[in-house]
Protein backbone atom coordinates (compact mmCIF):
# COMPACT_ATOMS: atom_id res chain seq x y z
CA UNK A 1 0.00 0.00 0.00
CA UNK A 2 1.56 3.37 -0.73
CA UNK A 3 1.47 6.04 1.04
CA UNK A 4 1.20 9.99 0.21
CA UNK A 5 5.30 10.44 0.88
CA UNK A 6 5.83 7.43 -1.75
CA UNK A 7 4.40 10.06 -4.54
CA UNK A 8 6.48 12.99 -2.89
CA UNK A 9 9.12 14.91 -4.37
CA UNK A 10 12.72 14.65 -2.79
CA UNK A 11 14.55 17.97 -3.66
CA UNK A 12 17.65 15.93 -2.77
CA UNK A 13 17.31 13.03 -4.58
CA UNK A 14 16.47 15.26 -7.69
CA UNK A 15 18.86 17.48 -7.47
CA UNK A 16 21.56 14.51 -6.98
CA UNK A 17 20.75 12.69 -9.78
CA UNK A 18 20.10 15.94 -12.11
CA UNK A 19 23.37 16.22 -14.20
CA UNK A 20 22.02 19.57 -15.81
CA UNK A 21 19.42 21.65 -13.81
CA UNK A 22 18.08 24.67 -15.00
CA UNK A 23 17.79 27.32 -11.78
CA UNK A 24 16.02 29.80 -12.90
CA UNK A 25 14.90 32.97 -10.82
CA UNK A 26 11.56 33.72 -11.50
CA UNK A 27 10.72 37.28 -10.11
CA UNK A 28 13.37 39.21 -11.87
CA UNK A 29 15.66 41.63 -10.71
CA UNK A 30 18.65 40.30 -8.32
CA UNK A 31 16.53 37.02 -8.46
CA UNK A 32 19.38 35.20 -10.36
CA UNK A 33 21.65 35.51 -7.66
CA UNK A 34 19.20 33.65 -5.21
CA UNK A 35 18.77 30.94 -8.22
CA UNK A 36 22.79 30.71 -8.54
CA UNK A 37 22.68 28.87 -4.37
CA UNK A 38 20.83 25.92 -5.77
CA UNK A 39 23.04 25.91 -9.09
CA UNK A 40 26.31 26.05 -7.41
CA UNK A 41 25.31 23.52 -4.99
CA UNK A 42 24.98 21.27 -7.51
CA UNK A 43 27.94 22.02 -9.12
CA UNK A 44 30.07 21.18 -6.16
CA UNK A 45 28.00 18.59 -4.40
CA UNK A 46 26.79 16.92 -7.02
CA UNK A 47 28.94 17.63 -10.19
CA UNK A 48 26.32 19.12 -12.15
CA UNK A 49 26.93 21.39 -14.92
CA UNK A 50 23.70 23.95 -14.06
CA UNK A 51 22.54 26.63 -16.16
CA UNK A 52 21.42 29.36 -14.30
CA UNK A 53 18.16 31.82 -15.95
CA UNK A 54 15.91 34.68 -15.11
CA UNK A 55 13.37 37.09 -16.07
CA UNK A 56 13.51 39.94 -18.55
CA UNK A 57 12.14 42.37 -15.76
CA UNK A 58 14.33 44.71 -13.96
CA UNK A 59 13.79 46.53 -11.42
CA UNK A 60 13.11 50.33 -11.60
CA UNK A 61 16.47 51.68 -10.50
CA UNK A 62 18.13 49.89 -13.24
CA UNK A 63 15.17 50.13 -16.42
CA UNK A 64 12.63 52.92 -15.57
CA UNK A 65 10.71 51.44 -18.71
CA UNK A 66 7.34 49.92 -16.84
CA UNK A 67 7.32 45.91 -17.07
CA UNK A 68 9.85 43.00 -18.57
CA UNK A 69 11.26 43.45 -21.60
CA UNK A 70 9.78 41.28 -25.05
CA UNK A 71 12.51 39.21 -26.67
CA UNK A 72 12.93 41.39 -29.43
CA UNK A 73 13.41 44.64 -27.43
CA UNK A 74 17.32 42.46 -26.74
CA UNK A 75 20.22 42.39 -28.29
CA UNK A 76 23.74 40.71 -28.05
CA UNK A 77 21.53 37.32 -27.06
CA UNK A 78 21.16 34.52 -29.01
CA UNK A 79 17.50 33.01 -29.47
CA UNK A 80 17.16 29.42 -28.11
CA UNK A 81 12.97 29.49 -28.33
CA UNK A 82 10.46 31.76 -28.96
CA UNK A 83 10.73 34.39 -25.62
CA UNK A 84 13.75 32.69 -23.75
CA UNK A 85 17.21 33.63 -25.17
CA UNK A 86 20.63 33.03 -23.60
CA UNK A 87 22.59 36.05 -22.30
CA UNK A 88 26.21 37.18 -22.28
CA UNK A 89 28.00 39.74 -20.98
CA UNK A 90 27.38 42.65 -24.01
CA UNK A 91 23.52 41.23 -23.69
CA UNK A 92 21.69 44.41 -23.05
CA UNK A 93 18.21 46.34 -24.41
CA UNK A 94 17.72 47.63 -27.80
CA UNK A 95 18.39 51.66 -27.79
CA UNK A 96 18.62 51.83 -23.69
CA UNK A 97 21.64 50.03 -23.04
CA UNK A 98 20.63 48.95 -19.99
CA UNK A 99 21.74 45.45 -19.11
CA UNK A 100 20.74 43.07 -17.05
CA UNK A 101 21.47 40.80 -14.21
CA UNK A 102 21.88 38.09 -16.25
CA UNK A 103 24.03 39.79 -18.36
CA UNK A 104 25.96 40.88 -15.05
CA UNK A 105 25.83 37.19 -14.26
CA UNK A 106 26.77 35.74 -17.81
CA UNK A 107 30.24 38.27 -17.36
CA UNK A 108 30.54 36.94 -13.56
CA UNK A 109 30.21 32.76 -14.73
CA UNK A 110 32.10 33.26 -17.99
CA UNK A 111 29.06 31.27 -19.50
CA UNK A 112 25.59 31.78 -21.06
CA UNK A 113 22.17 32.98 -18.56
CA UNK A 114 19.09 32.06 -19.93
CA UNK A 115 16.68 35.38 -20.21
CA UNK A 116 12.99 34.10 -19.71
CA UNK A 117 10.22 36.88 -21.27
CA UNK A 118 6.60 36.75 -19.27
CA UNK A 119 4.70 38.06 -21.96
CA UNK A 120 3.23 34.97 -23.13
CA UNK A 121 1.46 34.31 -19.80
CA UNK A 122 2.10 30.53 -18.54
CA UNK A 123 1.57 28.51 -21.23
CA UNK A 124 3.95 30.49 -23.80
CA UNK A 125 6.36 30.76 -20.85
CA UNK A 126 6.16 27.01 -20.14
CA UNK A 127 6.36 26.62 -24.11
CA UNK A 128 9.91 28.44 -24.52
CA UNK A 129 11.15 26.66 -21.22
CA UNK A 130 10.30 23.87 -22.34
CA UNK A 131 11.95 23.97 -25.71
CA UNK A 132 15.14 25.92 -24.37
CA UNK A 133 15.84 23.21 -21.95
CA UNK A 134 15.48 20.54 -24.57
CA UNK A 135 18.05 22.61 -26.67
CA UNK A 136 20.27 22.43 -23.46
CA UNK A 137 19.59 19.51 -22.41
CA UNK A 138 18.34 20.24 -18.72
CA UNK A 139 17.04 17.41 -16.97
CA UNK A 140 15.74 19.08 -14.04
CA UNK A 141 13.77 22.89 -13.69
CA UNK A 142 13.83 24.66 -10.41
CA UNK A 143 11.67 27.70 -9.88
CA UNK A 144 13.03 29.56 -7.65
CA UNK A 145 11.51 32.37 -5.76
CA UNK A 146 13.68 35.13 -3.62
CA UNK A 147 11.94 35.66 -0.10
CA UNK A 148 8.72 33.60 -0.77
CA UNK A 149 6.03 35.89 -2.12
CA UNK A 150 5.21 33.39 -5.13
CA UNK A 151 3.16 31.14 -2.43
CA UNK A 152 1.20 34.78 -1.47
CA UNK A 153 -2.58 34.75 -0.91
CA UNK A 154 -3.00 38.22 -2.22
CA UNK A 155 -4.25 39.73 0.96
CA UNK A 156 -1.14 40.32 3.05
CA UNK A 157 -0.30 43.88 3.77
CA UNK A 158 3.21 43.84 2.22
CA UNK A 159 2.54 42.05 -0.81
CA UNK A 160 3.89 44.33 -3.26
CA UNK A 161 5.15 41.97 -6.64
CA UNK A 162 2.63 39.72 -7.08
CA UNK A 163 2.22 39.22 -11.03
CA UNK A 164 5.65 37.93 -12.26
CA UNK A 165 5.55 35.35 -9.79
CA UNK A 166 2.32 34.01 -10.12
CA UNK A 167 3.15 33.77 -14.17
CA UNK A 168 6.19 31.65 -13.69
CA UNK A 169 4.49 29.28 -11.32
CA UNK A 170 1.82 28.81 -13.10
CA UNK A 171 4.31 27.83 -16.11
CA UNK A 172 6.15 25.66 -13.93
CA UNK A 173 3.27 23.68 -13.04
CA UNK A 174 2.23 23.32 -16.61
CA UNK A 175 5.65 22.26 -17.49
CA UNK A 176 5.33 19.55 -14.77
CA UNK A 177 2.00 18.47 -15.86
CA UNK A 178 3.90 17.90 -19.45
CA UNK A 179 5.77 15.38 -17.88
CA UNK A 180 9.21 17.28 -16.57
CA UNK A 181 10.85 17.07 -13.40
CA UNK A 182 10.00 20.39 -11.74
CA UNK A 183 10.82 21.67 -8.35
CA UNK A 184 9.85 25.15 -6.79
CA UNK A 185 12.21 26.72 -4.32
CA UNK A 186 12.12 29.83 -2.00
CA UNK A 187 15.56 30.64 -1.26
CA UNK A 188 16.08 33.31 1.66
CA UNK A 189 12.34 33.08 3.34
CA UNK A 190 11.32 36.29 4.23
CA UNK A 191 14.04 38.61 2.63
CA UNK A 192 12.35 40.23 0.11
CA UNK A 193 10.16 42.35 2.60
CA UNK A 194 6.92 41.15 1.00
CA UNK A 195 5.27 38.24 3.01
CA UNK A 196 6.61 38.00 7.06
CA UNK A 197 8.27 34.81 8.23
CA UNK A 198 4.65 33.95 9.73
CA UNK A 199 2.65 34.66 6.51
CA UNK A 200 5.26 32.66 4.78
CA UNK A 201 5.37 30.10 7.48
CA UNK A 202 1.38 29.24 7.00
CA UNK A 203 2.14 29.15 3.88
CA UNK A 204 4.51 26.51 3.37
CA UNK A 205 2.28 24.79 6.31
CA UNK A 206 -0.06 24.88 3.42
CA UNK A 207 1.98 23.40 0.82
CA UNK A 208 3.29 20.53 3.16
CA UNK A 209 -0.54 19.98 3.81
CA UNK A 210 -1.09 19.47 0.29
CA UNK A 211 2.00 16.64 0.11
CA UNK A 212 4.46 19.31 -1.33
CA UNK A 213 7.26 20.22 0.77
CA UNK A 214 10.27 18.17 -1.05
CA UNK A 215 12.88 19.41 1.64
CA UNK A 216 15.36 22.60 1.98
CA UNK A 217 19.31 23.14 2.08
CA UNK A 218 21.11 25.64 3.99
CA UNK A 219 24.43 27.65 2.46
CA UNK A 220 27.98 26.61 2.61
CA UNK A 221 31.06 28.30 3.09
CA UNK A 222 31.73 27.84 -0.69
CA UNK A 223 28.26 28.74 -2.16
CA UNK A 224 28.52 31.72 -0.26
CA UNK A 225 31.67 32.41 -1.10
CA UNK A 226 30.55 32.26 -4.67
CA UNK A 227 27.39 34.58 -3.89
CA UNK A 228 29.30 37.48 -2.20
CA UNK A 229 30.86 37.42 -5.31
CA UNK A 230 27.59 37.63 -7.60
CA UNK A 231 25.93 40.57 -5.07
CA UNK A 232 29.17 42.55 -6.12
CA UNK A 233 28.39 41.99 -9.36
CA UNK A 234 24.44 42.23 -9.49
CA UNK A 235 23.12 44.77 -7.98
CA UNK A 236 20.39 43.02 -5.30
CA UNK A 237 18.92 43.80 -2.17
CA UNK A 238 17.03 40.75 -1.27
CA UNK A 239 19.15 38.53 -2.56
CA UNK A 240 22.45 39.48 -0.45
CA UNK A 241 20.47 38.97 2.67
CA UNK A 242 20.68 35.25 2.92
CA UNK A 243 24.35 36.00 3.48
CA UNK A 244 24.31 38.39 5.92
CA UNK A 245 21.78 35.77 7.85
CA UNK A 246 24.85 33.09 7.36
CA UNK A 247 27.31 35.56 8.43
CA UNK A 248 25.74 36.24 11.53
CA UNK A 249 23.47 39.14 11.04
CA UNK A 250 20.28 38.77 13.38
CA UNK A 251 17.09 40.49 13.74
CA UNK A 252 14.93 43.34 11.79
CA UNK A 253 16.78 45.24 9.35
CA UNK A 254 15.58 47.72 6.23
CA UNK A 255 15.42 47.42 2.15
CA UNK A 256 14.22 49.58 -0.62
CA UNK A 257 15.28 52.50 1.06
CA UNK A 258 13.66 51.24 4.20
CA UNK A 259 10.46 50.81 2.67
CA UNK A 260 10.55 47.08 3.65
CA UNK A 261 11.57 45.15 6.95
CA UNK A 262 13.29 42.36 7.10
CA UNK A 263 13.84 39.62 10.09
CA UNK A 264 17.06 38.16 9.70
CA UNK A 265 17.47 34.84 11.78
CA UNK A 266 19.34 31.13 10.46
CA UNK A 267 16.11 30.86 8.35
CA UNK A 268 17.19 33.16 5.99
CA UNK A 269 20.38 31.42 5.20
CA UNK A 270 17.98 28.31 3.84
CA UNK A 271 16.40 27.38 0.10
CA UNK A 272 13.36 25.18 0.72
CA UNK A 273 12.25 23.25 -1.81
CA UNK A 274 8.53 22.33 -2.42
CA UNK A 275 6.08 20.17 -5.51
CA UNK A 276 4.88 23.70 -7.98
CA UNK A 277 2.09 21.43 -8.80
CA UNK A 278 0.78 20.84 -5.56
CA UNK A 279 1.82 24.82 -4.33
CA UNK A 280 -0.77 25.81 -7.07
CA UNK A 281 -3.26 23.87 -5.83
CA UNK A 282 -2.77 25.16 -2.38
CA UNK A 283 -1.04 27.99 -1.08
CA UNK A 284 -0.31 29.90 -4.30
CA UNK A 285 -3.61 30.84 -5.16
CA UNK A 286 -2.68 33.43 -7.65
CA UNK A 287 -0.45 31.18 -9.78
CA UNK A 288 -3.77 29.16 -10.26
CA UNK A 289 -5.91 32.61 -10.53
CA UNK A 290 -3.60 33.32 -13.93
CA UNK A 291 -3.09 30.19 -15.36
CA UNK A 292 -5.21 30.72 -18.11
CA UNK A 293 -4.25 33.63 -19.36
CA UNK A 294 -3.10 34.27 -22.35
CA UNK A 295 -0.31 37.46 -21.94
CA UNK A 296 0.99 38.76 -19.43
CA UNK A 297 -1.13 41.87 -19.52
CA UNK A 298 -4.59 39.44 -19.61
CA UNK A 299 -2.71 38.08 -15.96
CA UNK A 300 -2.33 41.70 -14.78
CA UNK A 301 -5.91 42.16 -15.31
CA UNK A 302 -6.99 39.08 -13.34
CA UNK A 303 -5.27 40.61 -10.42
CA UNK A 304 -6.70 43.54 -10.98
CA UNK A 305 -9.71 41.89 -10.42
CA UNK A 306 -8.72 40.67 -7.50
CA UNK A 307 -8.49 43.54 -5.31
CA UNK A 308 -4.47 43.92 -5.99
CA UNK A 309 -1.68 46.11 -7.30
CA UNK A 310 1.15 44.73 -9.40
CA UNK A 311 4.52 45.73 -10.02
CA UNK A 312 3.53 46.35 -13.43
CA UNK A 313 0.70 48.98 -12.07
CA UNK A 314 3.22 50.25 -9.53
CA UNK A 315 6.16 51.07 -12.17
CA UNK A 316 3.08 52.28 -14.73
CA UNK A 317 2.39 54.84 -12.21
CA UNK A 318 5.58 55.53 -11.93
CA UNK A 319 7.02 56.38 -14.98
CA UNK A 320 3.56 58.61 -15.24
CA UNK A 321 4.26 60.65 -12.36
CA UNK A 322 2.11 59.42 -10.24
CA UNK A 323 4.30 57.48 -7.94
CA UNK A 324 3.02 55.48 -4.74
CA UNK A 325 6.12 54.32 -3.05
CA UNK A 326 5.66 50.50 -1.98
Amino acid sequence: MHSAADSALDADLLLSRSRRPLALGIGGGGDVVGALATAESAHILHGARPVLGGVTWERRPIDPEPGPRRADEIEDARELAPGVVAARAETRVRGSGVRFAESRMAELLGEEVLLVDPHGGPAGVAAGIGRAAESLGCDLLVFIDVGGDALAHGGEPGLASPLCDAVMLAAGARLQASGRSVLGAVFGPGCDGELTLAELGERLSEVGAAGGLAGARGLTPPVVARLEEAVRSVPTEASAQPLRAFRGEHGRSTIRGGRRTVELSAAAALTVYFDVAAAVRSAARLARAVDGAASLEEANEILQGLGLRTELDYERDAAAGRLQQQ
